[in-house]
């Protein structure tokens, strides 16, 4: 047996999966930061800046989209 077959053999991922999984969190976090914010400095203001097409839209999308990334990270079948 090769030295990279047995370094391989190591790892329960490849070298792909770990690069979607980590690509992934990254768009996971990114989307909770996009999201957070948008409150008022005085309790008793209503802000409509809550209700934004980022925060509505865009944000839930990213954390989904990176969610599922993960997933496709960890149930793609190794290749490397």
């Amino acid at each position: 047996m090769s030295e990279d077959n047995k370094l391989n053999q190591d790892f329960a991922f490849g070298k792909k999966n770990y690069i979607l999984i980590a690509a992934g969190t990254l768009l996971t976090i990114i989307g909770y930061f996009l999201v957070s914010g948008g409150g008022s400095d005085d309790p008793a203001v209503f802000s409509e800046e809550l209700f934004n097409t980022q925060r509505m839209y865009v944000a839930p999308i990213m954390i989904l989209g990176g969610l599922g990334v993960v997933a496709w990270g960890i149930l793609k079948k190794s290749e490397d």
